[in-house]
């Protein structure tokens, strides 16, 4: 059994669900933060996944906890969206005074 790589896919599960936790509490420089954490995870993941595969078990396992992490990102994403209008409402005013 490959734990190793297997640990990365759970490691950004966990962030995942943690940037969602962050996300429903509107603390958005937290969700910034583990968003950071999850880039760095991905990164080695992607490096130790060149190396070595998964059983055809630890793929299934693979394949449900990538569902999971879709299913985060998407309710993070459904949360941030009045969070980025208000931004670039505020944005596009702060332009108009610039002009």
């Amino acid at each position: 059994m490959n734990t190793q790589l297997l640990s990365y896919y759970e490691a950004i599960e966990q962030a995942s669900a943690d940037m969602l936790a962050a996300a429903r509490n509107g603390n958005w420089d937290e969700v910034v933060k583990l968003e950071g954490a999850c880039v760095l995870l991905i990164s080695q993941l992607k490096h130790v996944a060149q190396q070595q595969q998964l059983a055809p078990d630890e793929s299934k396992l693979k394949s449900r906890i990538m569902q999971r992490i879709l299913v985060n990102d998407a309710e993070i994403r459904h949360l941030a969206e009045p969070w980025l209008e208000d931004l670039d409402v505020m944005l596009k005013g702060k332009s108009r005074t610039i002009h």
